[in-house]
């Protein structure tokens, strides 16, 4: 009989500990990507990707600043029931002989990125020398972030706020053949499938039409009428608001009210339980400069819909019991996106603007135990600042291709009021903010893609895991 060698005890035991203390240095955290449409959400999440796997610029990561960062890859994604995120298309689309933007999200799609780092603590490294992030991000339809907010309001409830908003501009026009048709109606009415079909499709061309506005308005539900996803003709979204409170058995209120909660249940609680209950960290997109281009109704309504859209997340400082009810978001970032549009001295101003619109959201989020942060940011950098001269004084001016022309053009693009209730009295819309196309010479260029500060973002949302 032969006794196993000492050796092969001693080196058995050490791969034995060294897989198990993998596993302990195996972090997981999960991202949340949140933002209504028009915020750039795709763009973030491909740019992230893109600069962590090749970490040449991100001089403001202390782990890359450091040189503890070894290398990140991409990984098969928790889930396998969602869709993947696909972000080698989304870069092929930005880099290509005719470098365009990503296409927006339509659906679902999550990514998994693990990065390998060497850590700074000394307890950490006497486990470890190398350890893992895993890091998982999930995007989605803006749209579908304002269904969040129907949580917590009864179809009575969401059908009277609903309808108080379409009679008011700017929406009172867009609205007119769907109030049209509900003043023919009788709610307490025996249901038929027509007329809540009809209802229905006047009810989805009135959101259409807000999501086309030049007031850029926000506020859109449900979001599954505008962004179906995979239940597109489903009589789920057979359904609309209507007066009063008309219940009746076999009533189309009724019926209208039974489709509206079953659209709670089966779609908007599943989706907030799958994807928004487990996150650890959040940021939060906002397209600031395009609220100020739709005017007052448009910074208005932006602001509504955010402060409706966080109520339901859980902030607040993780603690060890929060497995019984669900992870709690200890980092909240809000970012006003596209900071490139400006010149660089006004990102201060953009931001300032930024902490006045989130205030009351900051504030609650504190109180609650977050560290919340704000920024400007762009996640590709489309433009330059440049310094021109004008009737004797220095502009500070941007230089780039504005979509539409095909040529560098340089453009004064104004002025970033004080706060956002800078609108000047009798000026419907004072800001026009020009939206830019990507920079034709990044298709070579193996150090990532270009920003403003998104290694800053990260160092806020992920450097105390990098440590």
């Amino acid at each position: 009989m032969r006794f196993p060698d000492l050796n092969d005890i001693t080196d058995a035991g050490s791969r034995l500990l060294e897989r198990a203390s993998g596993r302990v240095l195996e972090t997981d955290v999960r991202l949340g990507v949140t933002g209504l449409r028009r915020a750039g959400k795709t763009m973030f999440v491909t740019a992230l990707v893109d600069n962590l796997l090749k970490a040449q610029r991100l001089p403001f990561l202390d782990v890359v600043a450091s040189g503890r960062y070894q290398a990140a890859r991409l990984r098969p994604q928790p889930d396998a029931d969602v869709p993947r995120f696909d972000v080698e298309r989304h870069l092929a689309s930005l880099t290509g002989p005719l470098a365009d933007w990503p296409e927006p999200t339509r659906g679902i799609g999550q990514l998994r990125l693990s990065i390998r780092y060497r850590p700074a603590k000394a307890l950490k490294r006497m486990v470890q020398s190398v350890s893992t992030l895993n890091l998982d991000i999930v995007d989605y339809p803006g749209e579908w972030l304002l269904d969040l907010p129907l949580l917590r309001q009864s179809f009575t409830e969401w059908s009277s706020l609903t309808l108080e908003m379409a009679a008011r501009p700017p929406r009172d026009a867009l609205s007119a053949s769907w109030r049209g048709w509900l003043a023919t109606i009788d709610p307490a009415a025996p249901a038929e499938e027509e007329a809540a079909r009809r209802g229905a499709s006047l009810y989805t061309d009135y959101l259409h039409a807000c999501r086309r506005s030049d007031t850029l308005l926000s506020l859109i539900q449900p979001g599954r009428f505008i962004e179906p996803g995979d239940m597109e003709n489903a009589p789920l979204l057979t359904f609309c608001p209507l007066p009063g409170d008309k219940r009746g058995r076999g009533s189309l209120w009724e019926l209208m009210e039974d489709r509206y909660e079953s659209y709670k249940t089966k779609v908007v609680r599943r989706f907030f339980a799958e994807h928004f209950a487990r996150l650890d960290r959040q940021i939060v997109l906002i397209d600031v400069l395009g609220a100020l281009n739709a005017g007052p109704d448009g910074m208005a309504d932006m602001k509504r819909s955010l402060e409706l859209s966080l109520d339901p997340f859980r902030h607040g400082s993780s603690r060890w019991f929060d497995w019984l009810f669900g992870s709690r978001i200890d980092r909240v970032l809000f970012a006003a996106t596209k900071a490139d549009h400006i010149a660089a001295h006004q990102h201060a101003s953009l931001r300032h603007l930024l902490d006045r619109m989130i205030a009351d959201a900051r504030n609650r989020m504190r109180y609650e135990g977050a560290n919340v942060e704000t920024m400007a940011i762009a996640a590709l950098k489309c433009t330059e600042t440049v310094v021109t001269q004008h009737e004797g004084r220095q502009l500070r001016c941007v230089r780039g291709v504005p979509i539409g022309r095909d040529r560098p053009t340089v453009l004064f693009p104004g002025e970033i009021p004080e706060d956002a209730d800078a609108f000047p009295p009798g000026v419907e819309r004072p800001y026009n903010f020009l939206s830019f196309r990507p920079p034709a010479d990044i298709a070579g260029d193996s150090r990532g893609l270009p920003h403003i500060r998104l290694d800053q973002a990260l160092q806020f949302l992920l450097g105390d895991y990098l440590e």
